[in-house]
């Protein structure tokens, strides 16, 4: 599935797999535009929990739903887009100057790789603030 978002795009991780069980990965130089500083993940989640609501000023993100599913919508200012990723080799890349939302299913586990460390002058968290520099 592909984005009409701007700074935005699907990708698909490699996935090895054995006998033992299956193991993805990512890289920086083949498979996300950015090095990474900052890791997190949010887990234990609620039925229904909606996390994000916020842009980015500067930062690229990757985000992978390890677990789970989360329904991620996406707003460049001009176009929206919802999409859903459940699959633990499906990474979605966030660039700068995109609101985005996630709504998590109950128990989802959701991992992203940030190209900034935590910043809260990086953060656009009122919408109509964000429309505006757009």
């Amino acid at each position: 599935m592909d984005t009409n978002i701007k700074n935005t795009r699907i990708i698909e991780l490699p996935i090895r797999k054995d006998d033992r069980g299956s193991l993805c990965f990512f890289e920086n130089e083949n498979h996300i535009p950015f090095p990474i500083k900052r890791i997190f993940y949010i887990f234990d989640t609620k039925e229904g929990a909606v996390r994000g609501n916020h842009a980015h000023k500067e930062s690229w993100q990757v985000h992978v739903c390890l677990g789970g599913s989360a329904k991620i919508t996406l707003d460049d200012g001009i176009n929206k887009q919802e999409i859903v990723i459940d699959k633990p080799n499906t990474g979605l890349i966030i660039g700068p100057m995109v609101w985005h939302s996630f709504i998590l299913d109950k128990g989802a586990n959701f991992f992203v790789a940030s190209s900034n460390l935590y910043d809260e002058k990086d953060y656009i968290r009122d919408y109509n603030e964000f429309k505006s520099q757009t």
